[in-house]
């Protein structure tokens, strides 16, 4: 095995013209607002539902205002550079499909291999709090799921280690991973189309608790909108808002999942730019506007539950009582279309490493009829619902972040790569500010790395060292690339 040859490049014309093949082609049927919907509906999930109200607790009070504009800044720059790659290279596949052009094969499977962690795992994690909201949504109704079948089975706690709960699965979990599946199978536009509907949904809900919400702000409640650092780094104070923006970065996981569907997108040079920027913009909006209306309703310090919107319908008495149950069917919505995105964006992944032989030719199998990738969208969902019906949210939702955000540096640091080695291509959009933007967006991710956690790293280690082995027991002898296949 010749170690110097394991950075072979694609060309982009290469890219493109594989993208054409009939048989391999997928079907182009997203516009922009579908992109941008997808973007939407990747992004509103857990991060508004959940995470506003404990990181405001917990770390920056009602800064967490702040918090919400430094990580939106963080994925701006990210977003900006995923931009000029997605309008340059329309092919499925994302952060690993640039960097197979740009840094070579290697680093292509190793990003493509730590996607895994956002796409696989984020799509289990969600599908694990989905279940607590249905089971809570079904419980005000007279309808009880017993806790056997509706919580996770294994368990873990720092110093006590994993150890079983007595559940035998987490089915509400299963059963969503299953359907969504399905429907992925089914095709790209079906699915785009019902993830519009569940987005124009949640989104109502969520103006309908800024606009109602806005009469029962207590301004004393933002007083002090940052509190007094307790002494320690993190709580409160500037540095607990920006432990907060590390902590509601999960907030903006989505986004780039627009990315893998830029081989079904109509007009891709045009339109990916504007389903990327457009969906970062409105998430930021929402998502600042929600933060103070929660704050204000609430005091910061009463916000460390699972459920902090609905905690604020409560607080403002029976003027917005009429608002609960929808709360609840605006965050089931949420995690629903979150899970749909997630599912869709893995498999085609596998399907762009499966075309370069770095997997085994069945994962680029394309439907005959539905024109999508539908072994690898059903082993992905087989995948995520067994973690979903059999691990708690905490142990894997800790993967997320980090396999997110090694991908933004990634892709940051290969805009600045390919302007080096190939100036000269075309690029329909142009990531402005180089090389700040592209700095910027490799810096604060690589920052916000540094913040996790030590078990984070040690788990993401162990994670790429399975990764690496399968490379080299399959990938490197059946790269496509390196036989001139």
């Amino acid at each position: 095995m010749n170690l110097g040859n394991l950075f072979p490049r694609k060309s982009i014309d290469l890219l493109l013209t594989q993208a054409q093949e009939k048989e391999t082609s997928l079907k182009r049927v997203l516009g922009p607002l579908n992109l941008t919907m997808l973007g939407v509906g990747g992004i509103i999930g857990a991060g508004i539902f959940v995470l506003t109200g404990q990181a405001a607790a917990q770390y920056a009070g009602p800064g967490i205002v702040l918090s919400f504009i430094v990580s939106a800044i963080g994925c701006g720059f990210a977003g900006l550079c995923y931009a000029e790659f997605a309008s340059m290279i329309p092919i499925a596949g994302s952060a690993y499909t640039y960097s197979y052009a740009t840094i070579g094969e290697f680093l292509a499977w190793i990003i493509g291999w730590d996607l895994i962690l956002e796409y696989l795992f984020g799509a289990a994690t969600v599908s694990v709090g989905w279940s607590g909201y249905v089971t809570s949504f079904l419980k005000d109704f007279g309808i009880n799921i017993p806790a056997y079948l509706s919580s996770s089975p294994l368990a873990y706690e720092i110093g006590k280690g994993w150890y079983a709960t007595g559940a035998i699965i987490n089915l509400p979990a299963v059963i969503i991973v299953a359907l969504v599946t399905a429907l992925l199978v089914v095709g790209i536009k079906e699915s785009a189309n019902f993830n519009n509907m569940v987005v124009i949904a949640k989104i109502a809900v969520i103006i309908l608790f800024i606009a109602f919400g806005f009469a029962y702000v207590n301004s004393q409640n933002w007083t002090p909108f940052i509190p007094p650092n307790t002494g320690e780094f993190g709580h409160f104070g500037f540095s607990g808002i920006l432990r907060g923006a590390g902590v509601i970065f999960f907030a903006y996981i989505g986004f780039d999942a627009v990315s893998t569907a830029a081989q079904e997108a109509k007009n891709p040079q045009k339109d990916m730019p504007i389903g990327i920027m457009a969906s970062l913009v409105i998430c930021t909006i929402l998502y600042i506007l929600v933060a103070l209306v929660l704050t204000g309703i609430v005091k910061y310090d009463r916000l460390l539950v699972p459920d902090p919107i609905a905690v604020g319908v409560n607080a403002a008495g029976e003027g917005l009582f009429w608002l609960r149950p929808l709360i609840k069917i605006g965050a089931i919505a949420g995690l629903s279309s979150v899970i749909l995105v997630l599912l869709l964006g893995q498999p085609r992944i596998f399907f762009s490493m499966a075309n370069d032989g770095l997997l085994p030719p069945a994962f680029a199998k394309v439907h005959p009829k539905f024109r999508t990738p539908h072994i690898t969208t059903m082993a992905t969902g087989a995948a995520a619902a067994v973690m979903g019906g059999l691990f708690p949210i905490g142990a894997l939702g800790e993967m997320v972040s980090i396999g997110t955000l090694l991908a933004f540096a990634i892709v940051s640091a290969s805009i600045l790569v390919l302007r080096k080695t190939d100036p000269n291509i075309n690029r329909p959009f142009k990531t402005p500010l180089v090389p700040f933007v592209p700095l910027m967006g490799a810096g604060i991710s690589l920052l916000q790395m540094l913040s996790l956690p030590f078990a984070t790293w040690l788990r993401l280690i162990i994670w790429m060292a399975i990764g690496i082995a399968i490379y080299f027991f399959y990938g490197y002898k059946h790269s496509k690339i390196r036989n001139n296949a």
